[in-house]
């Protein structure tokens, strides 16, 4: 049985006036304001020096002072906007800046406020709401920021989009924990044991709440870290505030720039005390960049793993030509890589892409899947689930027939 709402009438709407008004209408208090106690001041002024005693005059000289009143208000307003004036050049570049933090303070407070009541109507409001300091971090690269942000540890060894949505990076991590029961209990199981102390990994790979939980425990199980983003796109910015809220030295952030890209990968190969002995590659970024800025560090490198085809490749090139001179583990080629992150990634990714890049209805449109390997698999069938008509190109005969 459906319920419908019952339709308001005229008595309606002026009920909620009535009570609406009656709401507002807040108690003044019994203190004079500054221009009720000069409107009171005039009138006693005037009266004693024209003596009167009478209620027809006092009626007459109480009518031309309240018309008056619009004329000594813009006299007011005059008077406090050349004070103001004369106030501001007359400010210190010092107390300029402590205004300036505390307008920040407040439209952050007011930001914080918006946050919270967000399942308000209020919370829905423009942007005009929003504070300077995060238009500026909206329109600066962060590597370009000055002074360098600092977290509560007084930290600043990373770069992020804002630290201040750690808190909320923060419960995005302890929720992606309880669907990766396996590493956390290898965490559970070795810390104690410490059994990766001494080892220094550089990671070069998409940053989200999963890839969090990976260096977390990483450093519970007594390595040292430095991550950097393999992907502009891909960076949830929550989570890497969080990161670097607890210290990781994180270097990332959406919709980076190409120098930011590689400026970020720079930034974890090395510092004046710190250099790599492991790399964990998204790629081949890290590696490329390793192999070009810095030929002397190859030899400090115990390993490098690599999970990704293109990464692969560009490995069995480097193999090829004699310039490979440590160590590669080819994670793409495992079981788990091709039989479940291949197949199954796909079909959770490609809806959800195109649904926010198109914004369209996929029922009823054609598709083209380019290849039927276990990543054409995926995207296929997620596709056909959604009504859309696909058509397959393969040059392998086995997929073909598998795709027909």
């Amino acid at each position: 049985m459906q319920h419908f709402r019952k339709p308001t009438t005229e008595f309606d709407d002026l009920n909620f006036k009535q009570r609406h008004r009656r709401r507002m209408s807040l108690p003044m208090t019994n203190r004079p304001t500054m221009e009720q106690e000069s409107i009171v001041e005039k009138m006693e002024r005037l009266m004693a020096s024209q003596n009167v005693t009478d209620v027809p005059k006092t009626a007459g000289l109480v009518a031309k002072i309240v018309s008056s009143l619009d004329t000594a208000a813009a006299a007011a307003a005059a008077e406090l906007a050349k004070t103001s004036t004369v106030r501001q050049k007359s400010i210190s570049p010092e107390s300029g800046n402590r205004n300036k933090q505390q307008q920040q303070s407040t439209n952050r407070s007011r930001r914080d406020s918006n946050a919270s009541h967000s399942s308000m109507g209020s919370s829905y409001t423009s942007d005009e709401e929003d504070s300077d300091e995060d238009d500026d971090i909206d329109s600066i690269s962060p590597r370009f920021r000055q002074p360098r942000p600092i977290n509560t540890k007084k930290q600043s060894d990373f770069c992020v989009r804002d630290i201040r949505d750690a808190e909320f990076g923060r419960r995005e991590i302890e929720y992606a924990e309880r669907g990766m029961p396996g590493i956390m209990a290898l965490r559970e199981s070795a810390k104690d044991d410490q059994p990766l102390k001494g080892a220094r990994v550089m990671g070069c790979t998409h940053i989200n709440a999963q890839t969090a939980v990976l260096i977390e425990t990483l450093l519970d199980l007594g390595a040292t870290v430095r991550w950097s983003s393999c992907n502009i796109y891909s960076t949830q910015d929550s989570v890497a505030a969080a990161l670097a809220e607890r210290g990781v030295p994180v270097f990332a952030w959406a919709r980076q720039s190409e120098d930011d890209f590689w400026w970020c990968i720079d930034q974890c190969l090395t510092t004046d005390s710190w250099r790599p002995n492991l790399i964990l590659d998204d790629g081949g970024d890290a590696t490329h960049l390793m192999l070009k800025k810095y030929p002397a560090s190859i030899k400090l490198l115990k390993g490098i793993v690599e999970e990704s085809l293109t990464g692969v490749h560009r490995l069995y090139q480097l193999s090829k030509t004699g310039k490979l001179l440590v160590p590669a583990i080819n994670v793409n080629d495992s079981v788990t890589k091709t039989k479940f992150d291949n197949l199954y990634s796909p079909r959770e990714s490609i809806i959800e892409v195109l649904k926010r890049t198109t914004d369209t209805l996929l029922g009823g449109h054609i598709a083209l899947v380019c290849g039927y390997g276990e990543v054409g698999k995926g995207c296929a069938s997620a596709l056909k689930g959604a009504g859309v008509i696909v058509f397959v190109t393969e040059i392998d005969p086995i997929c073909a027939i598998q795709a027909w």
